[in-house]
Formats: structure tokens, C-alpha cells, sequence
């Protein structure tokens, strides 16, 4: 073939054949043309190619030609097996389920891809003329489970086929018995014969070992001699060439973290010093001489297991110094925030003179401070981003030195309260703390959280004053307390749950609607009822294109356009609806929740329908019971919620100063945004949320519609909380700023807990959670602040539309 000649599969002039025919006709034309020589002149040639095998998924082909070596290497690798007619213009209704792998067309296209595999390894072993000098491997990057996913660290996930047969390979070996944490072996009938797990790093040495090529430079991968089938020697001299192929990686990083530390804080890994190294390879060398091969084989082991060892203590030498800075750092920050809190916004500190004299000196003290550790940086030419860790808090701490006479006046008020009430309160916020840190793990926290928060009213006394409302919020708690312990969203769709949310959506609607009418508020215009007739008929609408898609779905007619042009319509009218409805404290919050109902109704797949129903029932009360908590306190009149305004202009002279009882709401806020989140799943469930969310509005794959579209669902608890919050903050005459400025303490303090957390081994999910949970703890007073403003838009603004204007007597 010429140069500029090129070979594909001829999938446009035969578009009725399959392309896993096409695939193989590739490959037996590329044979031919090797056997030809017509690539022979070449020196080295390198192709590759992509196919879509229909209901398999893409196939990528890579082939490489050496001089005069005719097919050396050949990598086929089958792309997205789980991807089932998932690219076809409807979904198949199964799929509603998302159960993938379970899919009768799943495992017909399995046994077709086998029997492909087949003729594969046949066409090869004919073009050898069945040499039986060929090596294959079949293995996997990935399992998957039942419900899609596959990140976790389930074992459908993480444990992977490797079949391995061919030229040089050992014959299977049969046991009586061998057991195994999962059930494979019994499923797949194989329970007599030996089964052999590796690690997918050591893949890469049986590959090179069995072409007889040099091991890859930086593998970490041991040689899993059990899977050849060659000389004892050959064992032994490729197992000390392994072990030496890793030790000159420990060595090079040993040289290379040693080049960058003073000599005098330099600490070397001790188990493998330069003499050792030497005693093993010798050792090792003597026994390949003397033919102790096993004694040869388990030293090299021993070596390998040292040498990845070093590795790792190499790789994570300065995380103890990088991690006493951060957090260094993060206490700083943590203490000169609530310094702040302290002096704006409370009465327990007076106005003290600073002293510029010692100003002066501190600041010329810090700055030297920074000065010596950046040249100590420099000195051991440490990478731009340690100088960021180790001076920032240089600044901050010179902050909260500079504010000694402050700190000086709290500790005199502080300890002229009575002790046993400071601690008690200091253990209360730990512990409040540690059970937000908890669910981010275990979301059975949350309802160990929500059961406390039950007791509240009676704690507090309370309930003394508002029995009926305390009542309801012990009720509400213990309700809300139920959905993290349900099962994750995605696993076990119930469509019949939405419908019922959908109508007891409605129900609530009518009772509401019915009070409202009752009510006689002189600054009410009857014709604001009717957004909140179009709202209701709204949610009535997604409950029925909820159910009318399920039942489409399930008769296999696909998606119906009208279902999809009304659930568009909704998600962009919802809003709208929302700002036309009027501005009094209850009846905005009520059409709040009509309005990201309907919409959230038609990204519900379970259980997770009724969540905003009871997340705002308790939000509800929660603004009642935070008024009686204010006249309980005696720090503010209790306002008529009533008749409150979200519009009202808030004079900032109204604002009060901090009162112990706010720290307990910046809690409830924190806590609740947290219960919004994990209420109904983790990042798990977000990260392989379940396609079946996103039916009402698409049914063609497309990640990034789907995504956006996940994203709001997970931000409607979300600005239900906020909304309430708001409301919480107005009447209670709390500072915004004030408010963030305690949330962000709390968040910080979490913060430090999730940084050492922070995981770099184990699954993709053990790895990517560690990670989530540091950046979402740590962006979250700015998440809040945004939810903040969405809140402020939500309750605040209304849109004008043309009416008849009624005069009110005054």
C-alpha cells in the first residue's frame, strides 16, 4: 500500500452489514496486505481506527508493524460496553429502570463481541500459520453494577476479568476448594479452577514479560509469575529485573527528594539504605547462581514490597510539613474571623487603644518571619506553591496577634460567665460540627442530627409558650429524619411516589389556598389568587406527564412530544409564575414552593418527590418557631408574620448585635443545606444518577443537557432553605454579614477535618469523594452567599403586569 493510501471499512457502501463484520474484514484485509509485504519498507508503522459495533459500542483498533515483523503488537479495545441503544433516537422503556447490564439485548451483544473475539484470535493464529507462538489478553479497565455505575468501589466495579492464554502462558490448575468474598466463580462455574488475582499494574510487566521486551520505566506493577509457563530461571531472572526495575524508581526519587532538602532535616527511608539495597541484589544474584530459584523469587518479593514502601514514604515526605502549615493557617484564619464577629458585631469586647509602638514592632517581626521562611524555601528551591502554603499565615496570624488587647477583654467577660454554661456550649458546637463532618460519610448522621433537633422546643423550654407549634416541628424533624436512611436516589425508581407527591402537593395547595382566602388583609389583591390557581394547575400538569411518560415509556412509543414541550414549558413559566405572585412573607414562600414543585416533580424518579414537601413543611415552622425563640429571649417584639413584607426596606440601624441564640441559627442553616444535599443521596448518586431523572424532558443521550438538568434538581432543596432562611434573617433583624461571617467559621472548622481526609488511593469514588467533600466544604459560605442573593431575587422582586388599581381606605 502507498503512503498516502488509505484503508477503512467500506460502512457507507454497506451500511446493512455489522460492524463487527466490518471490523473483521479490516483486519483481514490488513493481513493480507502484511502477508503481501506491502508494508515491509517501512521502518515503523503505526495505525489505528474507530468503529461503532451497534449495542456494543466504539472499538478502537491499533496496529503496529515493526521492519521485517509483520502484526507485532495488535490492541483492540472495546469502548462503553454498557452503553446499550442508549445513542438511539428513543430509549428503550427498560432502560427507565437503568439496569443496563440486565438488558436481554446486552447480553445478546456480549456473545456476539465473543464470538468476534474468537474469530479475531482465530484470523491471527491463521495468518502464524498456527505457530502457537502467540500470546493473548482479554481483561478490562472497569466492572459496572445493576444501576450504571462505575466509580464506586463496589466489587461489580473494581474486580475486572483477565483471561490470558497463548504462547508462554501456564495451563489453568484445578483445586478442591478456594474461597473469595464474592460469588464469580460459582456464578460463572469455574469453582475448580485456580483463580488468580492481580492488581491491573501488573498487567503491564506480564505483557512485556511474555513479547520479551524491558519492563515499563515507571510500573509499579509486580510480575505475576503464576500466569507463566516457563523455566524456573526465566521466573527468577524476570522477577530480579522487575525488582530492580522499581528500586532504580526509589532510588531516582530518593536522589531527587534529597537534592531538595538541607542536608541536616534530610530523613531517609531506613528500611532500604544503600547497603541494603546492596545486600538483596546479592543475595538475590547468589541464589539465581546456586539455583535456588523460590529463594531468589520470594527475595525479590521482599525488595519490590521495600521498594514500593520508599516510594510512597518519597512521594508523601513533606505532606506532614505542607499539612501542619495549612492548618496552621486554617486556625489563624478561623480565629482572627471570629475576632471579627466578636468586635462588629457583639457587645463582649470594648474599644481598646492599640499601642503603635508594639504595632510597629509586631509587624517588622512577622515580616522577618516571612523573610526567613521564604529564603528557607528558596535554599531547597521547593516548588512556587510551598510558598503559598508556609507565608500565608504569616499575614493572617499577624491579623490576630495585632488584636492581643481584644483577646485580653473576651477572656475577662468570657471567664467571668459561669464555666459550667461555657463548656456545655463549647461540647454543643463540637459535637454539632462533628455530626455535619459524620454525614457527609454516613447520611444516617443527619437523622441522628434532626431526632436532636426535635428536642429543641423542649430543651429551650419553648414549647411552654407554642405547645401546638413545638408539636408540629418534634413531628416534621422526626419526618424529615426518615429520608436519609432510604436508599440513594437512581436505585429503585417508584413512579407511583411522584404521582402521590404531585397530588399531595395539590391537596396542601388547597388547604393553603382556602386559608389564605379566609384571611382578611387589606393590602391582599383578590387577583393575586389567580397565580396561584396557574401554579396549582401547573403541578397538577407535571403529575400527569410524569405518569402519561412512564406509561409511554413503558409500551415502548418513546417520549410524546406534547409531555416534552409541557415539561420545557414549565421549567421556564416557573419562575415567572413565582415573581407574579405577591410579596407577604407566607404567601411568597408558598408560591416559592409551587413553583420548584412542578418543576422538581418532573425530575423525580422515587421516593425523592416528597422530599421538598417535607423540607419546606419544616422550613415553615421553623420561621414560626425562630420568632418564638426571639420573644423567649426577650431581644426583639415578635412581629405579625402575617403580614409581613419581604419588600419592607430594613433600615441597617435596625439590625441588633449578635446574641448567642444566632450561633444556633447559622447552625440550623449550615445543617439544613447539608440535609438538602444528602437528604436523598451522596455524590455517589450524583456522580451516576440514573438517566430515567431526565425523561420528561430528553431522551437522546446528551451529558451536558442532562447534567444541567440534574444540577437543578440538587438546587431546589436547596433554594427552599434559602428562602426560608431569609426569612429567618428579616424578622429576627440579623445582619447578613454577621450571618456569613459565623457560617464561615463553621465551614472552616469542617474544612480542617475533611483536608485531612483527603485520600489519594483506593477506588475512583474513595479518591474523587475525599476531594468533593474538601471543595464543597470549602466553597460553601460562597455557595451560600449566592443562594443568599438568588433568595433576596426570589422574595423580594415582583413582576409588574398591567392591573385595575383599588383604593384602600386608611
Amino acid at each position: 500500500m502507498a503512503a498516502g493510501e488509505s484503508l477503512t471499512p467500506g460502512s457507507q457502501q454497506n451500511p446493512g452489514r455489522g460492524t463487527l463484520h466490518l471490523l473483521l474484514d479490516f483486519m483481514r484485509m490488513s493481513v493480507q496486505l502484511l502477508k503481501d509485504g506491502r508494508r515491509i519498507q517501512w521502518n515503523l508503522t503505526l495505525f489505528s481506527m474507530k468503529v461503532n459495533i451497534p449495542g456494543a459500542g466504539e472499538a478502537q483498533i491499533s496496529c503496529q508493524c515493526l521492519q521485517k515483523v509483520l502484526l507485532e503488537i495488535m490492541f483492540i479495545h472495546f469502548v462503553t460496553q454498557q452503553k446499550v441503544k442508549i445513542l438511539e433516537q428513543k430509549m428503550q422503556p427498560s432502560l427507565i429502570y437503568g439496569f443496563l447490564i440486565m438488558l436481554r439485548e446486552y447480553h445478546e451483544n456480549i456473545k456476539l463481541v465473543d464470538e468476534g473475539v474468537k474469530e479475531i484470535a482465530s484470523l491471527i493464529d491463521n495468518f502464524y500459520e498456527n505457530d502457537g507462538k502467540t500470546a493473548f489478553i482479554l481483561t478490562s479497565d472497569h466492572g459496572m453494577t445493576d444501576w450504571g455505575s462505575h466509580g464506586a468501589g463496589h466489587h461489580s466495579e473494581t474486580l475486572t476479568p483477565l483471561i490470558v492464554w497463548g504462547a508462554g502462558v501456564n495451563y489453568p490448575q484445578k483445586v478442591t476448594s478456594q474461597f473469595f468474598e464474592d460469588n464469580f466463580l460459582k456464578e460463572w462455574k469455574l469453582e475448580n479452577l485456580k483463580r488468580l488475582d492481580v492488581n491491573q499494574a501488573d498487567i503491564a510487566p506480564l505483557m512485556a514479560s511474555l513479547i520479551g521486551v524491558p519492563f515499563p520505566l515507571n510500573s509499579v506493577g509486580i510480575l505475576p509469575l503464576e500466569y507463566l509457563n516457563s523455566s524456573a530461571l526465566f521466573k527468577a531472572e524476570s522477577m530480579f529485573t522487575n525488582a530492580v526495575q522499581i528500586l532504580e524508581q526509589f532510588k531516582v526519587k530518593m536522589s531527587q527528594k534529597k537534592e531538595t532538602t538541607l542536608s541536616f532535616l534530610f530523613t531517609p527511608f531506613k528500611s532500604l539504605s544503600a547497603s541494603e539495597q546492596m545486600n538483596f541484589l546479592k543475595k538475590i544474584r547468589l541464589y539465581i547462581q546456586q539455583q535456588k530459584y523460590d529463594e531468589a523469587v520470594s527475595l525479590c518479593k521482599t525488595l519490590i514490597n521495600l521498594a514500593l514502601e520508599g516510594l510512597s514514604y518519597y512521594h508523601t515526605y513533606d505532606r506532614l510539613f505542607l499539612g501542619l502549615s495549612i492548618a496552621v493557617g486554617f486556625v489563624g484564619w478561623t480565629a482572627y474571623v471570629i475576632l471579627v464577629i466578636i468586635k462588629a458585631h457583639t457587645n463582649l469586647t470594648k474599644t481598646v487603644q492599640t499601642n503603635k509602638k508594639k504595632s510597629t514592632v509586631l509587624f517588622y517581626g512577622f515580616v522577618s518571619a516571612g523573610m526567613i521562611i521564604a529564603f528557607f524555601l528558596l535554599i531547597q528551591t521547593c516548588p512556587w506553591t510551598y510558598y503559598i502554603y508556609c507565608l500565608l499565615p504569616v499575614p493572617v496570624w499577624y491579623a490576630v496577634v495585632k488584636e492581643i488587647p481584644v483577646i485580653q477583654d473576651l477572656a475577662t467577660n468570657v471567664l467571668s460567665l459561669h464555666i459550667g454554661q461555657s463548656i456545655g456550649f463549647l461540647l454543643v458546637c463540637i459535637l454539632g460540627i462533628e455530626i455535619l463532618v459524620f454525614s457527609f460519610f454516613y447520611r444516617s448522621a443527619l437523622t441522628v442530627g434532626l431526632l436532636v433537633f426535635a428536642g429543641w422546643p423542649v430543651i429551650t423550654q419553648l414549647w411552654i409558650q407554642a405547645k401546638t407549634k413545638a408539636l408540629i416541628w418534634t413531628l416534621l424533624c422526626a419526618l424529615l429524619a426518615i429520608f436519609p436512611l432510604m436508599p440513594v436516589v437512581g436505585r429503585e425508581p417508584n413512579i407511583p411516589l411522584v404521582i402521590a407527591a404531585g397530588l399531595l402537593t395539590l391537596l396542601i395547595s388547597f388547604f393553603s389556598l382556602a386559608s389564605l382566602c379566609k384571611n382578611e388583609n387589606k393590602y391582599r389583591d383578590n387577583e393575586d389568587l389567580k397565580v396561584y390557581f396557574y401554579q396549582m394547575f401547573s403541578v397538577a400538569l407535571s403529575t400527569y406527564v410524569v405518569s402519561s411518560t412512564h406509561d409511554s415509556l413503558k409500551i415502548k412509543q418513546g417520549l410524546p412530544v406534547m409531555n416534552q414541550i409541557i415539561s420545557w414549558m414549565t421549567l421556564v413559566s416557573s419562575p415567572v409564575l413565582l415573581l407574579l405572585s405577591p410579596t407577604f412573607l407566607f404567601e411568597r414562600l408558598f408560591s416559592i414552593l409551587l413553583s420548584l414543585m412542578s418543576t422538581y416533580l418532573l425530575l423525580s424518579t422515587g421516593y425523592e418527590a416528597l422530599f421538598p414537601l417535607a423540607l419546606f413543611g419544616l422550613m415553615f415552622v421553623w420561621i414560626n418557631m425562630e420568632q418564638e425563640a426571639l420573644q423567649h429571649y426577650g431581644l426583639s417584639l415578635k412581629p405579625k408574620l402575617a403580614v409581613f413584607n419581604f419588600t419592607c426596606a430594613m433600615d441597617i440601624t435596625q439590625f441588633r448585635q449578635l446574641h448567642l441564640d444566632d450561633v444556633r441559627r447559622s447552625f440550623f442553616f449550615v445543617f439544613f443545606i447539608v440535609t438538602a444535599f444528602f437528604g436523598t443521596g451522596n455524590i455517589a448518586s450524583i456522580n451516576s444518577f440514573d438517566p430515567a431523572s431526565v425523561y420528561c424532558f430528553l431522551t437522546v443521550f446528551s451529558p451536558f443537557m442532562m447534567g444541567g438538568l440534574l444540577l437543578l434538581k440538587v438546587a431546589i432543596p436547596f433554594v427552599l432553605v434559602s428562602c426560608a432562611f431569609e426569612a429567618v434573617q428579616v424578622t429576627t433583624q440579623l445582619s447578613s454579614k454577621s450571618l456569613f461571617l459565623i457560617v464561615l467559621v463553621i465551614s472552616d472548622i469542617m474544612a480542617l477535618h475533611f483536608f485531612f481526609l483527603v485520600k489519594d488511593y483506593g477506588s475512583w469514588l474513595d479518591i474523587g469523594t475525599s476531594i468533593s467533600h474538601y471543595v464543597l466544604v470549602m466553597s460553601l459560605t460562597i455557595f451560600m452567599m449566592v443562594m443568599n442573593g438568588l433568595a433576596q431575587l426570589l422574595t423580594t422582586q415582583r413582576l409588574g403586569l398591567p392591573r385595575r388599581t383599588k383604593h384602600h381606605s386608611t
